[in-house]
Order: C-alpha cells, then sequence, then structure tokens
C-alpha cells in the first residue's frame, strides 16, 4: 500500500511464535494487495477494470465488501466519496503521474465527469458480482488501507488474540487493554497557532480511527495552493477551510471511507452529516489567526473519558 504499519499484540497465545504471527500478517496484507491494490497489474481490481461493461462479473468476497460499503458511503454523503474519481485525480497529478505543467482546463475536467460516479456500479452479494453500467474505473485508496486493517485485526482475534493495536499508514483499530493493562490513548495531530504539531489525546478501546487532512499534500501554481483531495462532484480539488477531519467508528474500513467523505464536504456539511448520523468525528479547520477545533456530539465522551 506504499505505506508502513505498526502492530503491538499484547498476550501472543502459548504455541503461537512471534515469526509465525509475522508470516500470518504479512500474508494477509500481500493478501489485500493482490485483491484491492492499483499498482499490481494483475490485481483482482485491476482484471475488473479492464472486465467487460455491462455484464455481472463473480469477484471475491472481500472486494465485494468493500464495494458495497464504497457505495453506500457515497449515497450518504451525496457523492462526495467516490471510488471512480481515479481519473480525476490522476488529471491533477495526484496519481501516478507527475504534477501536471498546467493547471487542467474545464473542457478536460466536464469529458472526464461524464465518465465517472459509483452510480454505475451494481454489488450482488452471493454469489458476489459486480456489474459496470459505464466503463467507470474503481480505485480504492480511500478505503483499502482501512480494510487492510480490518483484516489484520480479524487475523489476531481468530487466533485468540484480544488485546491489539493494528495501524497501517496512520489508520488503526484497536481491541482490549494495552500493554500497561489500560485503555489505549492515541494521539489526534493539531497544529496549533504557530504551526507546531501537538497531540490531542483520546481513549479509542475497541474502535478504529481514521484521518482524512490535506495540510501535507499539496503542490501551487501561480500562488494558488491546489490538495490532493479531489472533490468528485466539481472535478476540482478542495477549496475549502478544513484541514483535517479524524473518525471514530467499529471498523477501519467504514472510518477511513467516511474521512474522506466529510474531507471533501468540508466543516459545514461533515459535521451536518455526522450529527445526522451520530458519528465521533473530530475536525481541524483553517482560520486566520490559526486552526479552530470542531467535534461532533457523538466525538465528546471520547474527550471526556480522556481527560479523566
Amino acid at each position: 500500500m506504499g505505506t508502513s504499519y505498526h502492530i503491538t499484540v499484547v498476550d501472543v497465545p502459548a504455541g503461537l511464535t512471534r515469526a509465525e504471527l509475522q508470516q500470518l500478517i504479512d500474508s494477509e496484507l500481500q493478501q489485500v494487495n493482490q485483491e484491492m491494490s492499483t499498482y499490481i497489474n494483475d490485481s483482482e481490481l485491476m482484471r475488473f477494470n479492464r472486465g467487460p461493461v455491462g455484464e455481472a462479473v463473480p469477484v471475491s468476497e472481500h472486494l465485494a465488501q468493500v464495494v458495497e460499503l464504497s457505495k453506500d458511503i457515497y449515497r450518504r454523503s451525496d457523492g462526495a466519496f467516490d471510488v471512480t474519481v481515479g481519473p480525476l485525480v490522476n488529471l491533477w497529478g495526484f496519481g501516478p503521474q507527475p504534477e501536471p505543467e498546467q493547471v487542467p482546463d474545464d473542457a478536460a475536467i466536464a469529458s472526464l465527469q461524464q465518465q465517472l460516479g459509483s452510480d454505475a456500479l451494481t454489488i450482488d452479494r452471493g454469489p458476489d458480482r459486480i456489474t459496470r453500467s459505464r466503463p467507470v474505473q474503481i480505485d480504492l485508496s480511500a478505503i483499502a488501507k482501512g480494510h487492510g486493517v480490518d483484516r489484520v485485526a480479524q487475523l489476531l482475534e481468530t487466533k485468540g488474540i484480544a488485546n491489539y493495536l493494528v495501524e497501517i499508514g496512520g489508520e488503526l483499530r484497536t481491541l482490549g487493554r494495552n500493554p500497561k493493562g489500560r485503555e489505549w490513548r492515541i494521539g489526534i495531530e493539531s497544529p496549533d497557532p504557530s504551526g507546531r504539531i501537538v497531540q490531542k489525546p483520546i481513549s479509542v478501546s475497541g474502535k478504529s480511527v481514521a484521518t482524512s487532512g490535506d495540510y501535507r499534500n499539496y503542490y501551487e501554481r501561480d500562488g494558488v495552493r491546489y490538495a490532493h483531495s479531489i472533490d468528485p462532484r466539481t472535478g476540482r480539488p478542495l477549496q475549502h477551510r478544513l484541514a483535517s477531519v479524524t473518525v471514530i467508528a467499529e471498523t477501519c474500513a467504514e472510518a477511513d471511507g467516511l474521512a474522506t467523505a466529510l474531507n471533501v464536504l468540508g466543516a459545514d456539511a461533515g459535521l451536518k452529516l455526522a450529527e445526522r448520523e451520530h458519528l465521533a468525528v473530530f475536525m481541524l479547520v483553517k482560520t486566520d489567526a490559526g486552526f479552530e477545533e470542531r467535534y461532533s456530539s457523538s466525538f465528546e465522551p471520547y474527550l471526556e473519558r480522556s481527560e479523566k
């Protein structure tokens, strides 16, 4: 997935060595890559993207599950989260291709937008199949990391491990207690007015956490800042003042996808969705004086637990 992972396991069962556990985890992550990577030419996802349009294509249970969740978040966010947005991401220079010499023009953006949209995807379960009504290309990079975290967490639980923290590229899931016998606590990055990064600690045992933000990945052209997240509804990089959004959820795949969706929606619309669906969401919004913290009512209990 082009990133690193970190796993803390407190209670490895007798008869399972560290080396054996490492091998099982690596094998699981390689399987996730082989199913969902857009950088592996013969991955299941890339074979699907080259497959027929208008026909139901058999897929693995995992791929169907992630695409089904992706379409659900697409619906809940009114199109702000769209796994078919990849061609636009590439057009703006945030994919495998380098940054463009010139900003894409309206005609190029409009042409690509006509080819996109998760509404073109139909998912059937049992047997698992996906149908494309248009030749859209699926890119799961905004949700596959979270799914990978879930897969490793589920693997640990099948081995009888009840106290762990699994983190891949900043997205994480926890269960039970940390090595000191306390609840797992993590720090949310929060730039202070001077730009220094501080950590806001929250207790997250038994939950998953994902963050989406643009204050690190962007480029500038003619004095204009272009962030790496693209709004599929406009075809352009985000221009609002939401710097980052952190979501706490039951599964890391859902937290990952929702964090991206809320980041695209922006602070006001994102918090409106969070309140409507009782999502635990923490936001950092850029202001003229620095950064302002905003969070949903469902996030408050995590702050209160951390202060005790």
